[in-house]
């Protein structure tokens, strides 16, 4: 998801996204949602929420990063 969409959808829920990091901000909005603020996290080797909005940004951070790693 583009960094506007997510600044966008974290005004809908009042969150002040001042000198927030993509990562911090659909953390964020994950919180607020009252779900697990698990974005860009281990979790995602487990986990199975084939529905959420983040996955697939999610998917792709983590596998980069991993990527830096090596």
């Amino acid at each position: 998801m583009h960094i506007n969409e997510v600044k966008r959808k974290a005004k809908e829920l009042d969150i002040n996204t001042y000198r927030m990091k993509k990562q911090e901000m659909i953390q964020a909005i994950q919180q607020a949602e009252n779900n697990i603020p698990c974005f860009g996290t281990e979790r995602v080797d487990y986990c199975y929420e084939d529905r959420c909005l983040w996955r697939k940004d999610c998917v792709s951070s983590n596998h980069n990063a991993r990527v830096e790693l090596l």
